[in-house]
């Protein structure tokens, strides 16, 4: 038995994947009991999807060589947040990449000379991970809170509390 879903909900649930909002597809799979192999299915068409047209608009590169991401972060430097956006937008790209791709040239020539600790970059990334899902938790958590208040005001309000 296959089940159709509108292209309305289809739509708004590939927009929840992808950035900026980027809900997991386990939660989404959670709160909506659509499963995770079709969530996973719409992701991945709608992220290829993407890349052809990043495709298109860069000429055919979406990959970009270190020459080309090095000569963005120097075009770049100087442009204030409302003209980067406007930067990214014409190129189809993020200013998160952007920024990654400055802390990479950044750090480009210490790499050399400091060697790499594996198991204090392991420990950071689980540190990383743990801090990002108490965030996410909290998050969630602050949302429910203000959705109680809302309601809690709206109840007050139908009863005609004078204090509402």
């Amino acid at each position: 038995m296959s089940t159709t879903y509108s292209p309305e909900l289809k739509a708004s649930l590939i927009a929840k994947m992808l950035p900026p909002q980027s809900v997991s597809v386990r939660d989404l799979a959670r709160e909506t009991q659509i499963p995770k192999d079709t969530l996973y299915s719409w992701r991945s068409r709608a992220l290829k999807a993407r890349q052809g047209t990043q495709e298109h608009l860069s000429g055919g590169h979406a990959e970009r060589s270190s020459g080309e991401k090095f000569a963005i972060v120097v075009e770049t430097a100087s442009l204030d947040d409302t003209q980067l956006s406007a930067y990214c937008r014409r190129l189809g790209l993020y200013a998160h990449e952007i920024a990654a791709w400055r802390a990479a040239c950044e750090q480009a020539n210490g790499a050399a000379s400091a060697p790499v600790d594996r198991t204090q970059v392991r420990a950071d990334q689980q540190r990383l991970k743990a801090l990002e899902q108490e965030l996410a938790r909290k998050e969630k958590a602050l949302a429910e809170a203000a959705a109680l208040l809302v309601l809690q005001k709206k109840v007050r309000h139908l009863l005609g509390d004078a204090d509402a």
